[in-house]
């Protein structure tokens, strides 16, 4: 077996990639099945699911949300109201 450069720099960039580079790939239906179904697989949720919903918002709520930053902490804002507020 020769020893190939390694596909990514310290900094984690991909290398541009070589004809034997190419040549030493395999394709996916290659690989043992076991090891083909753990990388199809997602795994054990690690956080609880959250529901997809669609509301709508006036434009200047949207953009102070925006203004926050990244993120939209529009969930955390609903959960501080839930506990100063009963929903009912």
């Amino acid at each position: 077996m020769t020893s190939r450069k390694p596909l990514t720099d310290v900094q984690g960039e991909v290398r541009e990639l070589s004809a034997a580079d190419f040549n030493a790939m395999r394709p996916f239906s290659a690989l043992p099945a076991g090891l083909q179904a753990k990388l199809v697989s997602r795994g054990p949720q690690k956080k609880p699911l959250k529901i997809a919903t669609t509301i709508r918002l006036s434009a200047d709520v949207v953009q102070a949300f925006r203004a926050a930053g990244e993120g939209w902490p529009i969930e955390a804002a609903l959960k501080d109201w839930l506990r100063m507020n009963s929903p009912t």
